[in-house]
């Protein structure tokens, strides 16, 4: 294989002027250009893209770092941005700072995630990513990445604290909002909601949306057809308990989980669901599907959230005059089950 050395001699032009050339670098004549390329082609030449980029400080793999893959969202978030990456010609590096394993559910107050994401961060720049991708496991403010940064840094599934790093996430006001006026324009008139956590921004946002729904449709809000389950199993099962004696006629789950819950309490009760009450969940996990009657539930664009922060990533290392978006919001949508 012939190397720029056999080129220069070839062309009797020194190193450097055939590097210059086939990097698109420097200043060269159109005549030497025409001529360092066509002995290129005449000899094989294959330019070393690696050692290139090694030069550059730039490489085609971008840093990946999840705050845990057992949560039911990451996968296939890291799954949308494997696809993007491989149909651009890039690759990527994963690191799994295994949060929730190591701290439950409260990990993100725990002071010490922020230093393991800190390191992971300094491991990453030290395998030469050319950008790094951080994957929340709850939408929420994320303030972890080190000022001193050295490359890009797009957030999926949660958002930057100052709003200066792009982020992903998707719309939960509107999701909400969506399935509550799915079951008003169905019919439904008294609609009891069961919420997660009191300090969730799922919970704020998904409220807000249950609220506009409401009103929009001329129904006054009853603060007794609010329930809170945590986001529990068991949690769903005591609020469908305490909804039912206000006589509802329909129900919005914030989780499939907590959705569970009240499947438990109508099997016990002797209530039949979609006859006795109607209800629409969220987060669309497997469980849904298999309930009997199966359950419609709103689907988060996990992949596509990836997919997005994927190419927002490479837009900001391509395009000069990529300008992302702050705060980009996807769309969800509703799977109309029995």
């Amino acid at each position: 294989m012939a190397t720029i050395k056999d080129i220069a001699r070839e062309c009797g032009v020194s190193i450097a002027t055939v590097s210059n050339v086939v990097n698109h670098t420097g200043r060269v004549s159109e005549k030497t250009v025409t001529r360092v390329m066509e002995a290129a082609d005449r000899m094989g030449y294959v330019p070393d893209r690696v050692a290139s980029n090694l030069k550059k400080r730039r490489t085609n793999v971008i840093g990946v770092i999840t705050e845990d893959l057992t949560v039911f969202n990451t996968a296939e978030i890291v799954d949308g941005i494997n696809e993007y990456l491989d149909d651009n010609g890039y690759s990527f590096l994963l690191g799994n700072l295994r949060l929730y394993k190591k701290y439950n559910n409260e990990f993100y107050k725990n002071d010490e995630y922020k230093d393991a994401a800190e390191r992971e961060f300094r491991v990453m720049i030290s395998q030469r990513v050319s950008g790094i991708i951080y994957i929340g496991a709850h939408v929420r403010e994320i303030d972890i990445v080190p000022e001193d940064c050295s490359v890009p840094v797009v957030v999926a599934y949660g958002f930057d604290k100052d709003r200066k790093i792009p982020s992903v996430v998707y719309d939960d006001e509107l999701a909400a909002y969506e399935a509550v006026s799915s079951l008003i324009e169905g019919g439904a008139k008294k609609i009891g909601l069961i919420t997660g956590e009191k300090k969730s921004l799922h919970t704020k946002l998904r409220a807000e949306g249950y609220k506009r729904a409401l009103s929009e449709h001329g129904i006054k809000e009853n603060k007794k057809l609010i329930a809170a389950g945590n986001w529990q199993r068991e949690g769903g099962r005591k609020a469908a308990e305490k909804l039912m004696k206000e006589d509802i006629d329909a129900i919005f789950s914030m989780s499939d989980t907590m959705s569970v819950g009240v499947y438990d309490y109508a099997n016990k009760s002797g209530l039949k669901v979609g006859k006795d009450f109607r209800i629409v969940s969220f987060d669309n996990r497997e469980i849904s599907a298999e309930l009997t009657p199966a359950l419609s539930s709103v689907a988060i664009p996990l992949s596509e959230i990836g997919k997005t922060a994927a190419e927002t990533m490479l837009g900001m290392l391509d395009g000069e005059n990529y300008e992302p978006e702050s705060l980009k919001k996807l769309k969800c949508r509703i799977v109309k089950r029995d």
